[in-house]
């Protein structure tokens, strides 16, 4: 038997790493919707995106047999919205929300796993006495109930400083604040909810101290499971940003034991069920403390070509098995090597791309180290803050997924890599 798979913003990588899923020959992937129209699009309309889905299934000649993706927001609440028209498994909207929202997920996270959250509270930044209603200590961390890629996320120290983003975040909040408005009239919200709207954002703690990792892992039938722990390395000068993917995770057996615990009991508590998720963690070793960053109603596509280079097959393996409802056939260390990174390949200030690496430069990293991947998010000419959803400190240029025998060489590696792959980055101040 062969399965219709429609996937959601079908994209390169998945082109790439789906066809060698193991038992691939039980699969027929079909592209749903433009890549554009989910992930690219400057603002987004998720009723027309729901129609405009609802009009290709219905145009398929056979049977839909799942329907999934690996997007953020807004594919991760158009799947459950399109599942449940066809009767497909997987986690429903009240339960996805409860993991994108990020003001309600804390609410959640707080009556699940208490002593994991730090303080929070709602901000309103059209509220003309917004700063006044800081009830937090600062600093903290404001951010957009529904962003991603730390997209209007702002490190505040003070009231001053709260007061001189609150413009950038009024301008920018409604390219997701808009759609996250029209997703929340799908359900009959909570009355602590229904008030919090997409044009809102959330003020936290700092939590951003210690080894922060994902874990990786899935529901099925109310069990949960986990594929993988990952850790996340941040670049010192700017903690908001990211630098590097490791997987599998170093952090010592207990903590991750402790981490798997604490996700069985919230995602228990949101009722998810049926799709994998993720979960991000920090360990704060000097106080042998767990805090929760967040979650997500999806698996991480930035970890699935890192699965594949360590376990044998991506883990879009557990996406798609479930998605069809069936056991998951994920592999397990079956890869071509014992540890694998996704190397992000950043720079800190605006500038014009004037040169990005050839083909030549590409295969050459591709033929010095196997299986490795290399993704180019720039094109020439164009300036880099024309690029879309990056955080608020840097851009990134693109990614590198390799693999390696160990840490040092795995560090050694990368180096050899950007130093094969060559960026030419005119400043602004110079153009």
């Amino acid at each position: 038997m062969t399965w219709n798979v429609f996937v959601v913003g079908y994209d390169d990588l998945g082109k790439e790493l789906l066809p060698k899923l193991r038992h691939v020959e039980d699969y027929h992937f079909h592209g749903l919707l433009p890549l554009d129209e989910v992930v690219h699009a400057a603002n987004y309309d998720f009723d027309q995106l729901v129609a405009d889905a609802r009009r290709e299934l219905e145009g398929f000649s056979g049977v839909v047999d799942a329907i999934v993706g690996y997007w953020d927001f807004p594919t991760s609440a158009l799947l459950p919205v399109l599942r449940e028209n066809l009767g497909l498994p997987g986690p429903s909207l009240e339960a996805v929300l409860k993991c994108e929202h990020k003001y309600w997920s804390r609410l959640e996270q707080s009556r699940a796993i208490p002593d994991c959250v730090p303080p929070f509270q709602a901000v309103d930044p059209f509220d003309d006495n917004a700063v006044d209603s800081i009830k937090i200590d600062y600093p903290f961390w404001i951010k957009p109930v529904k962003a991603h890629s730390s997209h209007l996320g702002f490190l505040i120290e003070n009231a001053a400083q709260l007061e001189s983003v609150l413009p950038t975040i009024r301008k920018g909040i409604g390219s997701f604040g808009k759609p996250l408005n029209q997703v929340m009239k799908y359900l009959d919200l909570p009355d602590d909810i229904a008030p919090i709207t997409g044009n809102q954002c959330i003020a936290e703690g700092i939590i951003s101290a210690g080894w922060q990792c994902t874990l990786e892992g899935f529901v099925q039938n109310g069990d949960v499971q986990v594929t993988g722990m990952i850790d996340t390395v941040r670049d010192e000068s700017h903690r908001s940003v990211l630098l590097r993917y490791e997987y599998p995770s170093a952090l010592p057996d207990d903590v991750q034991q402790r981490i798997i615990d604490y996700a069985r009991r919230v995602m228990t508590r949101i009722g998810y069920d049926n799709a994998p998720f993720n979960i991000e963690f920090y360990h704060d070793q000097e106080n042998d403390k767990l805090w929760l960053l967040e979650i997500n109603s999806r698996l991480s596509r930035s970890h699935a070509a890192i699965f594949q280079l360590v376990d044998g097959a991506s883990h879009f393996q557990v996406m798609v098995d479930l998605g069809i409802g069936i056991t998951p056939r994920m592999p397990r260390g079956e890869g071509r090597y014992p540890l694998a990174a996704k190397q992000m390949l950043r720079v800190f200030e605006d500038g014009i791309v004037r040169r990005v690496p050839s083909e030549a430069e590409i295969e050459r990293v591709r033929q010095a180290f196997p299986g490795t991947i290399f993704h180019l998010n720039v094109r020439e000419g164009m300036r880099l803050s024309e690029l879309f959803h990056q955080d608020s400190y840097s851009y990134e240029l693109g990614v590198l997924f390799v693999g390696a025998e160990n840490r040092d060489d795995l560090e050694e590696r990368i180096e050899q890599c950007r130093d094969m792959l060559t960026f030419d980055i005119e400043p602004l101040s110079d153009s």
